[in-house]
């Protein structure tokens, strides 16, 4: 295959990805942006629940990764008949663990929302929209499971069509349940949580068709005892899904460092921190790409070729992220104006999101590489650079320049643009090795 060839595949697979990862990302941005009319207050709250409801699905996001990496692998190993039971495990892995934990982040939410901000009308509107998202939890888990079969056959796009109806019912219903409109009651910025969950469970619904069509006979919802793919199944998705929490509940902890500064830093860092994941979102849907390409070769033997798609990868990403980067760096004040409505923190917000721009940049080859470890199954040191990175470098230091020295957010920006930087580094060292080629799956 010709580099020309590697790149259009590339495209091809990671584009519809980055498509649906894209609407997702526009979702709460538009979202932040309905909310950010409500006042600082609501913008911040909604930060607060959203980050928090990141650290309640964090524990199953793993899924996705695992069901992926299992569908791709037995693509390439031509055992065509098995290659839904990963599905089946990950929804039965889902109900045995989504819905319980669903119930425990709800009764214990209000104690939840305090460990991150302490202001009582922030702390009020975080937990009603925490609760409400914490409510699709099990659709969440199951809709990953189902993003794992469609992206590890490389079929993204059916997935990008459901994910794209979910969308426009969630931006429809949650515009009218915060402002009262289509005949809905007024709820605030907890109607933009409760629009969320119902589209997530529509969405769950409209997925479940499409699976059955197409995965229906590959051993889609067949019954055949298998207790080592189930096993297998966990041994891949659980270090994906504790990294996921770790980094989860360090953004939390993140929020709750710029908490001290001020609830005007943390509307600020909400709308930062959005737009940062949007930034990123075209490495991670091509990172998510590469986890099928590299599985689907190792899965043929060819450890070479799953080497190259590594580094073709961050090529591609790379050229894309500085794209969309550009507009961040050059025009601040015009795409922070669209969410913050104060001359006073959209004067304080603009040179961290140059920041932003420059640091998700350098940042590409960590994101990418990350998605292509878990796809050769080495999920133990996506969890272990990525914890100890965070927790170990990244936070103490956002700490202790932020608040504690008192170079409030701009420092902590600094801080990150650095630690984004050696991560990559860190990540690519770790694919150069290739001691993951020889991981079994």
């Amino acid at each position: 295959m010709t580099a020309t060839q590697r790149y259009k595949t590339i495209l091809m697979l990671g584009l519809p990805i980055i498509g649906g990862m894209l609407s997702q990302s526009i979702l709460n941005l538009v979202d932040a942006a309905m909310v950010g009319s409500l006042g600082e207050a609501a913008l911040a709250g909604v930060g607060v629940g959203s980050y928090a409801n990141f650290v309640a699905v964090s524990l199953i996001l793993g899924l996705s990764s695992g069901v992926q990496a299992m569908v791709a692998r037995r693509r390439g190993q031509g055992r065509l008949a098995e290659m839904a039971r990963p599905v089946n495990w990950g929804l039965i892995v889902s109900v045995l663990f989504a819905l319980p934990l669903s119930l425990i982040y709800i009764s214990h939410s209000a104690d939840i929302i305090a460990l991150i901000s302490d202001d009582p009308e922030v702390q009020d509107i975080g937990q009603s929209y925490f609760d409400y998202r914490t409510m699709a939890m099990l659709a969440v888990g199951i809709n990953l499971s189902f993003r794992g079969w469609w992206n590890g056959i490389k079929q993204p796009g059916t997935y990008l069509i459901s994910l794209l109806v979910m969308h426009v019912l969630n931006v429809a219903i949650s515009y009218g349940l915060i402002f009262g409109k289509l005949g809905l009651p007024e709820m605030g910025a907890a109607g933009a949580g409760l629009g969320t969950a119902i589209a997530l469970t529509l969405g769950c619904l409209l997925n479940g068709v499409l699976m059955w069509r197409s995965a229906r006979p590959y051993g889609f919802l067949k019954y055949r005892r298998g207790p080592a793919s189930i096993g297998k199944l966990l041994s891949l998705s659980i270090p994906h899904s504790l990294q996921q929490f770790f980094f989860a509940a360090g953004i939390c902890t993140l929020f709750w460092i710029i908490g001290q500064l001020g609830t005007e830093d943390q509307a600020i860092a909400h709308v930062l921190i959005n737009l940062a994941l949007f930034l990123i979102l075209p490495g991670v849907g091509f990172g998510i790409a590469s986890t099928s390409l590299v599985s689907h070769s190792l899965g043929e033997n060819n450890a070479e070729e799953a080497c190259q798609w590594g580094w073709d990868t961050i090529k591609t990403a790379l050229g894309v992220i500085i794209l969309l980067s550009l507009p961040l760096w050059m025009f601040p004040d015009a795409i922070l104006g669209l969410f913050i409505h104060s001359d006073t923190l959209l004067l304080q917000a603009e040179l961290p999101l140059q920041i932003t721009a420059i640091a998700i940049c350098l940042d590409t080859a960590a994101i990418v590489l990350t998605q292509a470890l878990l796809g050769a199954g080495a999920n133990r040191s996506v969890l272990y650079i990525s914890t100890v990175g965070q927790w170990m470098f990244y936070l103490p230091l956002a700490w202790l320049i932020g608040p504690y020295w008192g170079f409030g957010l701009l420092g902590i920006w600094l801080v990150q643009l650095i630690h984004r930087a050696l991560s990559s580094a860190i990540f690519s060292y770790v694919w150069s090795k290739r001691q993951w080629a020889e991981i079994a799956v």
